[in-house]
């Protein structure tokens, strides 16, 4: 950079003290693509205007700390109208104080990087991102070919197109394999097996060894990818506020996962079944008030229309005996129908004139515990009789409700410190077969949130875009941008 004329040194207009300073603070905002941001967002001036107007350099150097300043602290994207489902939770961060320190900071480029650190996790965080800017400007990831005709790719199998590309996929990322030498590189050998596992475990998949479908596409998926969702990632971090209560519920939905935390720890932890893409699960902040046992399930319109009337038109007996019940309405009163009565193949979709309950037992829905979160869109977690699919590694399965492999365990922390109720006789209840209710004693705050990308024992992991949220976010990452109001008045 040349050094403005009439300007000396160690001191620069528009408040950015001296001229290497200067230039520190210029290179730092060129390189906001390591934070997730776009430098091209920022109007930062080119060196040749320090040369030919030394204070209009100076003002928009200002300009463009100021709005990338705020944008480190507050992230790139504040809201998405119209999208509920993606919802930032933000603590108050006030711009003014970081502004008058970046102008009176000897060194404001060192300004800029520590708001740049500033979200959880932001260091790993960014690592992973050069990583995978690095691994998509080399090409992306070696492709492993799918496998026509076979369902999954097992131990001890020879394949001459299949072995070596997962061997080169996976060396790229997984030091143990790259120093590791096969006896046959065609042959799928226990040092390929005991990667697949690891990159298994670290996607969340069952780490079995086993390539298949699931498998296959995560090892396939772009590097372009990892870069939007690294990203969204670390906007949303900005001024995140708070996780919330020592003692607390969440759920991560494309984890599919809950965990009970207190006092900082994870007390309990196991898998759910989500809301599957087309009835997603919303994110949500709510408290758990009270526990059904026993529960009946009031089937919704759409549940009954879309999943139950084609069972109801194969076979109306087995859905009785399965405890559905059939409601109409005569003269205003709901009255119970003989479901073997009804034509159901004239029944339409789009004219469903029914409610469907289904009695409390083994086969009903809820299973034999219901954990009522009061909200407006009734979601709530419960137990299923579809044990076997918590044995499958991607688990969008419901209607939006969230089913629980350890409703048992749940319950234990729900028991703490409610009067009257203990394990006895809560088996009592269950053993009773009659719905009962119990209030929980202090309730319990439940965070449904929808974080792709989480960082374990300091490892990036990252799932995948379950509902397209995060490609949603990341249009609005790359949306123009327009000046906040808190940095015009910084101006």
């Amino acid at each position: 950079m040349v050094v403005p004329a009439g300007v000396a040194p160690g001191v620069a207009p528009g408040g950015v003290s001296g001229i290497e300073a200067q230039q520190r603070l210029a290179q730092r905002l060129q390189r906001l693509a390591e934070d997730g941001l776009e430098p091209r967002d920022y109007a930062i001036p080119p060196d040749a205007l320090a040369r030919t107007d030394p204070a209009g350099y100076a003002a928009a150097l200002r300009h463009a700390a100021v709005a990338a300043l705020a944008d480190l602290l507050h992230g790139r994207v504040r809201e998405l109208p119209n999208r509920p489902d993606i919802r930032r939770e933000t603590a108050s961060l006030p711009l003014a104080p970081w502004v008058a320190e970046l102008a009176a900071a000897p060194e404001p480029a060192v300004v800029i990087e520590r708001a740049a650190l500033l979200p959880p996790g932001a260091a790993p965080l960014k690592r992973a991102l050069a990583a995978a800017r690095a691994r998509v400007a080399a090409g992306g990831w070696p492709v492993v070919p799918p496998m026509p005709g076979i369902e999954a790719l097992e131990p001890g199998m020879a394949d001459a197109e299949r072995v070596p590309a997962l061997r080169a996929r996976l060396a790229a990322v997984d030091p143990a394999l790259a120093a590791a030498a096969p006896e046959d590189p065609l042959v799928y050998d226990e040092a390929l097996v005991a990667a697949v596992q690891r990159f298994q475990a670290g996607e969340g998949l069952e780490p079995d060894g086993r390539i298949g479908r699931m498998t296959f596409a995560a090892l396939n998926r772009p590097a372009e990818v990892a870069v939007r969702q690294l990203r969204v990632a670390l906007d949303m971090r900005r001024a995140t506020a708070p996780p919330g209560a020592d003692r607390r519920i969440e759920v991560n939905i494309p984890w599919q996962r809950l965990q009970v935390i207190e006092a900082g720890r994870v007390a309990l932890e196991m898998a759910v079944i989500v809301g599957k893409p087309a009835r997603p699960t919303p994110v949500m902040r709510v408290r758990l008030t009270s526990v059904m046992f026993n529960p009946p399930w009031g089937v919704p319109e759409r549940n009954a229309r879309e999943d139950l009337l084609p069972k109801f038109r194969a076979n109306p007996r087995a859905m009785m005996e399965k405890g559905f019940r059939v409601y109409g309405f005569a003269d205003g009163q709901r009255v119970e129908l003989d479901p073997l009565a009804i034509d159901w193949r004239s029944v339409q979709k789009d004219r469903f004139p029914y409610l469907i309950r289904q009695d409390a037992g083994d086969a009903n829905a809820l299973g034999r515990i219901k954990f009522v979160i009061p909200n407006g869109e009734d979601i709530f977690m419960h137990d299923t009789p579809d044990r076997g699919l918590f044995r499958r590694a991607e688990r969008a399965f419901s209607s939006g409700c969230i089913r629980l492999e350890k409703p048992m365990e749940l319950l234990g922390i729900a028991l703490q410190g409610t009067p009257g109720w203990d394990r006895a006789r809560v088996e009592q209840v269950l053993a009773g077969r009659q719905t009962a209710v119990m209030t929980v004693g202090r309730s319990i705050p439940v965070r449904l949130h929808y974080t792709t990308v989480t960082i374990e024992g300091g490892e990036v992991r990252i799932r995948p875009d379950l509902y397209g949220l995060d490609e949603a976010y990341a249009r609005a990452l790359d949306a123009p941008r327009l000046p906040r109001l808190a940095e015009l008045r910084t101006h």
